[in-house]
């Protein structure tokens, strides 16, 4: 482990409210400094409660993205770990849920389901790459997805669209930022997130669900890693859940 991972490690974690609470719950029970980042005034109550620094940014705004990594930074003296968790789908989405078929679907669904989390995607990897590059290593920058990044299923055209975007861009961030010591890694979630109160909605299987918590571990590990063993892409898929190699 290098002097700065033997220090005080910082994070910061965008997207704080479900499974960017776990993470930072477990961050800080390692004994990291934390940032959570949230839009609403519940989830930054939340992130205090935790006991992280709550901040206030736009993921799909590169700058914005920056600015608190830089407001992180300057707090706990750099930045080691950044994840993206947060919803690329900000308000309402458009047309039925994954879009519809291709055939009924129109420019506003694409947009709402393909463009806006490839859009999310790329502010988060600009901006935490840029950053990192100034900073210097190490520095682990991790953006989650779901299954969808994975495969297309029919009436999901757009979702798929927009996930496989996603794990591209991932993908491409983590071979230009390699050479330069810092890990990119996209961590696939092939299963509905169980919610930290544990409350499941009505048909759901509790057991097919991934546990925010045990994916929180899944961060860390990442985390830990260092310059002679990097993973770039990571699927937990629940053994309840249906999984296709």
């Amino acid at each position: 482990m290098s002097e700065i991972q033997a220090e005080r490690r910082s994070a910061v974690v965008f997207g704080a409210r479900n499974l960017g609470r776990a993470v930072i719950e477990k961050l800080v029970g390692d004994g990291w400094a934390v940032a959570g980042v949230a839009r609403s005034q519940s989830t930054l109550e939340g992130v205090s409660a935790a006991g992280a620094l709550a901040l206030t940014a736009d993921v799909t705004d590169p700058s914005s993205v920056y600015a608190v990594l830089e407001q992180a930074a300057a707090a706990h003296g750099g930045v080691q770990l950044v994840l993206n968790a947060a919803s690329a789908y900000g308000g309402e989405r458009s047309g039925p849920f994954g879009g519809g078929p291709i055939a009924e679907a129109n420019p506003d669904d694409f947009d709402s389901w393909a463009a806006a989390p490839a859009r999310s995607a790329f502010s988060f990897l600009s901006a935490s790459g840029r950053f990192a590059l100034h900073q210097g290593p190490p520095a682990t920058l991790v953006q989650v997805t779901g299954g969808s990044s994975r495969r297309a299923m029919p009436g999901r055209g757009l979702w798929s669209a927009g996930a496989f975007g996603v794990r591209a861009i991932t993908n491409a961030a983590a071979l230009e930022l390699r050479p330069h010591g810092i890990q990119v890694a996209l961590l696939i979630v092939d299963a509905g997130i169980q919610p930290l109160d544990q409350t499941v909605r009505a048909g759901s299987r509790p057991e097919a669900l991934a546990d925010p918590r045990r994916i929180a571990d899944a961060v860390l590990f990442l985390a830990n890693q260092d310059a002679r063993a990097a993973t770039h892409e990571l699927q937990l898929t629940p053994l309840a859940e249906n999984w296709t190699p």
